[in-house]
């Protein structure tokens, strides 16, 4: 397995990761332990999760009862910032709420530390240096190694650079955030700040919720059993007529060079300068099997080209 090190700092990740938003809830323990065993089988180092992730808690305490002590062996990657209570009162970036939220991830994942402790969503109620020098002071402690933040604007994520810089704290060394062929938004102005700040970026999605795995077809009913057939949202967000004829144009793309779209998919992906690693969900062994696989094709400028025809 490929590692790359997370945007400048040196933190070394697999070029594959696992999200674990499936454990604690979609997976039941058995399943779980069956998914995560196969991504340390197969070399995968970085396990994300959030506090949120399985029906509050759920997930980070399923992680934490699988790893044992293999638990040394990875990049353990977690959240906060969601709502942990039905009220949403448990949230956001304050110190107060800080200090208590990783006490209690801590708890639930059975360690005593985390390896990146990610700011989840942006908190307009707290200024952005009460959240950093929270942050600042767990790592001091050695309860967090690195900061990172996930779906914040280019804006937020530059000023917490500069914030970062001036109070002499602990700054973010990655953004989490939505990033595929079919969702190129973060290319306008993210990217580019991260590009010019060193951090790296950890897309989630690379399939589009699945539209971009090849089981869909534009006009046909949607197979039993996928995610949307099961989500009514997912329908009018990714599978508009635009993304149809990118999907359509990808496809024959993939099928011309003997490859699939999630080879396509993972490999773009891995071929993007700022990507330190592609997180990547599973439910079975099988598909931890081929997102590994997936990412190792090497796509050529011509190719890259191309794709930006088709997509853009």
């Amino acid at each position: 397995m490929q590692e790359r090190n997370l945007g400048r700092s040196g933190l070394k990740v697999s070029v594959v990761g696992l999200g674990c938003n499936n454990l604690g809830g979609r997976l039941d323990q058995t399943g779980a332990k069956a998914v995560v065993h196969k991504a340390l089988d197969v070399g995968v180092t970085l396990f994300d999760t959030a506090d949120i992730y399985g029906n509050r808690g759920g997930s980070e305490t399923a992680l934490g009862e699988i790893l044992g002590e293999r638990r040394k062996d990875i990049v353990l990657a977690s959240k906060f910032g969601g709502p942990m209570d039905a009220a949403a009162k448990m949230k956001g970036g304050s110190r107060r709420y800080i200090m208590m939220a990783v006490e209690a991830s801590l708890k639930r994942l059975k360690t005593d530390w985390i390896d990146l402790y990610q700011f989840h969503f942006p908190d307009t109620s707290t200024p952005i240096d009460e959240t950093l020098r929270a942050l600042d002071d767990l790592v001091r402690q050695g309860k967090v190694r690195y900061v990172g933040c996930s779906n914040q604007p280019a804006w937020r994520a530059v000023e917490a650079v500069w914030t970062a810089r001036q109070a002499g704290v602990s700054g973010f060394a990655s953004c989490q955030d939505e990033y595929s062929l079919l969702f190129r938004k973060p290319e306008a102005d993210l990217i580019p700040a991260m590009t010019t700040y060193g951090l790296g970026l950890l897309p989630y999605y690379p399939l589009a919720s699945g539209l971009l795995t090849g089981k869909y077809r534009r006009g046909d009913n949607l197979p039993p059993g996928t995610r949307f057939a099961n989500n009514a949202a997912l329908g009018p967000r990714y599978m508009t007529d635009k993304n149809w004829d990118r999907v359509e144009g990808l496809r024959a793309f993939a099928q011309a060079r003997g490859k699939s779209m999630i080879e396509l998919s993972f490999s773009w992906l891995a071929s993007r300068p700022v990507v330190s690693s592609v997180i990547a969900g599973a439910m079975t062994p099988e598909q931890i099997e081929a997102n590994i696989s997936a990412a190792s094709w090497a796509l050529s400028e011509t190719d890259l080209q191309e794709i930006d025809r088709i997509t853009t």
